[in-house]
């Protein structure tokens, strides 16, 4: 990987308890949006105390996070795993950092027995849903939005009353 022209390491390991101040504490500077701060509550610490053994979180060589994605296993349906929260540091976005994750996370998921994985983005995130079909995921919904002239297939009211939803499946 490169940044700023100079070539950049990246090490993959085990998010820990001790990783979650950081890793909420970036959602805000990553993303830059007026509910950047609404949007770190969506990664309570459960998600690093009972689902880091399916997680991944990256460090650069400086030891600085770069990225992490925080998925699972189903309990209730065992052969569906779901990605919850994904986020890279924007200086290493568009080079490739997400996509490494997700096919870590794909061939984990997968030796477990995993035969799809489903995730949500906001009905609005159009650079999560291109993401998202370039890796493979198809959408699912009951109803079509217009984004800025973008037809967007997604759920009234996923989460609650006016929060609405795109979800996405994928086949392993």
């Amino acid at each position: 990987m490169h940044l700023n022209g100079e070539s950049t390491s990246f090490t993959f390991r085990r998010p820990t308890e001790a990783d979650h101040l950081a890793m909420v504490s970036a959602i805000p500077a990553w993303w830059g949006t007026p509910n950047a701060t609404e949007l770190a509550s969506l990664l309570p610490r459960l998600f690093v105390q009972h689902f880091s053994g399916t997680s991944t979180l990256v460090e650069d060589d400086s030891g600085a996070l770069a990225g992490f994605l925080v998925g699972f296993q189903s309990q209730d349906r065992p052969e569906v795993a779901y990605i919850h929260f994904v986020g890279i540091h924007p200086d290493h976005r568009k080079a490739g950092l997400a996509r490494q994750l997700y096919e870590r996370f794909f061939a984990e998921i997968r030796a477990k027995g995993c035969t799809e994985v489903n995730c949500v983005t906001s009905v609005g995130n159009l650079r999560s849903q291109a993401f998202h079909r370039a890796m493979g995921f198809e959408s699912l919904g009951n109803r079509e939005y217009d984004i800025d002239g973008t037809r967007v297939l997604g759920w009234a009211n996923y989460d609650s009353p006016g929060e609405h939803r795109v979800a996405f499946t994928r086949q392993l």
